[in-house]
Formats: structure tokens, sequence, C-alpha cells
């Protein structure tokens, strides 16, 4: 059952402009929610149908402000003017991972945790999800967010539960904060809120009018697996631009070890330290990536590749690649080299 079963239309849809949001998200969520009930009519019969959503951007001061883009953004309403949405949308912020939230957005955090206290539900897009946990609505929750900067939602706010491989999360009493990963997941999240709100059907149409299709294998397969930051230890440092050019080789974290001069234990124990991740781990992945690579731009016999980049054991290849990646090699070939070749071959 959709809340317009029992409340009248348009329902009101917040949505929260803040001095870093990403216009596109903004304005593309804004042009989404204001098509339900509108477009397919127009599209099918020749008429606008009558709106079911009515989308409000709305900022702290309710004053116009240029994006980080550069684009201009204009607010339908201050936070204190805006009625009490149905759902508060937060796009994505166009922060760095690790850019500290604390004491920047006071108000929008009171006005949050107010509409929630009220019954609203609350939807974040992308790297939105940072200001739902900074504003500790995310405590004790399970929650995504982009790809990018799950690691870093995960270690300042160690009191959530982060997933981040999923496109979209709901969570909470009522499963009443609902967010989505990362780039155009930002469709998911739409979709999904006017399914809730809506119906089904007119989330169906929706889809049909703006040709979107689901992100089924959810953000896993396109997160780059080597976010590994270098170290600040110069002998961990060395190892890793080490590593970078053998990683192929039988046994490279013995080489790592060798090249550090230190005893195994504590090479093991500093390279953690320093980068966040095992050895093997980072072996691993620098493999994967390579792999990924290789996937993308040729056509290379599975298990040459898997040999290529320090697997002899094809079958262990293939099983670490689905998990780690998401999909199999083969699956992401499909889908990546194919990606590749359509781009490749529009530009000639």
């Amino acid at each position: 059952m959709s809340i317009l079963d029992t409340q009248q239309a348009p329902l009101t849809i917040a949505l929260l402009a803040t001095p870093e949001a990403t216009a596109s998200t903004l304005y593309g969520m804004f042009d989404l929610f204001g098509s339900a009930g509108r477009d397919w009519n127009l599209l099918i019969h020749g008429r606008m149908g009558e709106p079911l959503l009515r989308p409000l951007i709305v900022s702290k001061t309710g004053k116009g402000f240029r994006a980080p883009n550069g684009a201009w953004i204009q607010p339908d309403s201050s936070l204190a003017a805006c009625p009490l949405p149905t759902a508060a949308c937060i796009p994505d912020l166009f922060i760095a991972p690790e850019e500290s939230l604390t004491d920047r957005y006071t108000a929008e955090i009171t006005w949050l945790r107010d509409c929630q206290a009220r019954g609203a539900l609350l939807a974040a897009a992308c790297t939105g999800a940072m200001l739902l946990a900074e504003a500790g609505l995310l405590d004790g929750q399970e929650a995504t967010t982009h790809w990018a900067y799950c690691d870093a939602l995960a270690r300042r706010y160690p009191q959530v539960k982060v997933h981040p491989h999923r496109i979209l999360v709901a969570s909470g009493e009522g499963q009443r904060l609902i967010m989505a990963g990362g780039g155009t997941s930002w469709f998911d999240l739409t979709l999904y809120l006017v399914a809730r709100l809506v119906g089904t059907d007119e989330a169906m149409r929706l889809a049909r009018v703006h040709l979107i299709d689901w992100h089924h294998d959810g953000q896993q397969p396109f997160a780059v697996l080597s976010r590994m930051r270098q170290a600040e230890d110069a002998c961990i440092a060395r190892c890793q631009v080490w590593v970078a050019q053998h990683y192929d080789i039988p046994s490279p974290v013995s080489g790592m070890v060798k090249v550090s001069g230190l005893t195994e234990r504590s090479f093991k124990r500093r390279f953690k330290a320093a980068t966040g991740m095992t050895p093997l781990d980072y072996v691993q992945t620098l493999r994967l990536e390579e792999a990924k690579q290789c996937l993308e731009q040729d056509d290379d016999p599975i298990e040459a590749i898997a040999e290529q980049v320090g697997y002899a054991d094809s079958s262990f290849f293939r099983e670490l690649f689905a998990r780690r990646v998401g999909l199999t090699p083969s699956k992401y070939r499909r889908r990546f080299r194919g990606l590749r070749l359509r781009l490749s071959s529009s530009l000639t």
C-alpha cells in the first residue's frame, strides 16, 4: 500500500541543498520526482497528468548560491519555511572522503532530526549519507554510500554498519532511512521512493519514460579496488613501489619482507598500520585491478589473464575475482569490455 492510499496528493519531497550540493543530482531528482503522474500521460495520451509529488529545493537560508561546479542553485524555501515533507532527501555532497563535517551543518542536522521525529522519511544519495551519519541518525543502523567513501564512513562513524557493495539500503524503524550508493544510483533511490510513496506501477512508468535501468549488480563491479593510501612510513612506501612492479611473481609478500629488511612479523604489523591492509590483501588488490584492465582491453583467455597477474590456479582466480569484484571474470568482461568497445566505436 502506498501513502497515497491514505493521503491526498501531491506529497511534498524536500531536497536539501547544501553549499556542497552536486547540481546534477539535485536537479535530476527534482525532475524525476516532478515527473511522477505527469509525463506518462503526456507521452501516451497527449496531455499532462496531475503531478503526484511536489519536489521542493530547500536550504538553510533559502537564498541562491553557486554549486561547486559553478551551476546556480535557487532554493524554493528556507528550512524554517519548509512545510513538513513526506520525505527529506540529501543529494550527494562534493567533499573529499576524509573531509570533516564537524560543526558545518548545524542547522541542516537540526532540521533533519526534526523531520525524522515528526515522521518523515529520510533519504540520502551517494555521499549524502555522510550527513545522516554526522547527525547521529545512522547509529546502530545499516548504511551505504559511494564506494570510495565507505571506508571513511566506517572509520569516522564506527557505530554505523556500512555495506560498501549495496546500491540501496533501507534501515531504521519502519525502514525510514534510505540510502543509495554512488554516481547515478540516485535513479534507484528516486524510483524506490516513488514506488514506496505512490506505487510500483508509477515507478515502472517513470523507468520507461526516462529509460532507467536498476543497478542489479550493486556498485561493487564499478569500484576501484586499489584505494590504498600511500604509506608515510618510508620503509613501507619503498615496499609499495617494489610490489607495484613485482605483484605477478610467486610469493610477492616474501619479496616485500626482504626489501624491507624487517622480520616478517614486524613487516606485516608495520604494513597494516601504514596502509590499512594486510600485505596479502594489498597484493591481491593489485592483481585484481590489473586483471580488470586486461578483461576490459583484450580477449585473452581468462586462464592466461590469471597467470599474467600471478595466479597459477585459474579456479582460485575466478573465485577470488567473483568474491571481490561482484561479477565473474566472464560477466565483468561482457559488461565493461562491451561498454569500452561501444564508446570507442561511437568516436569513429
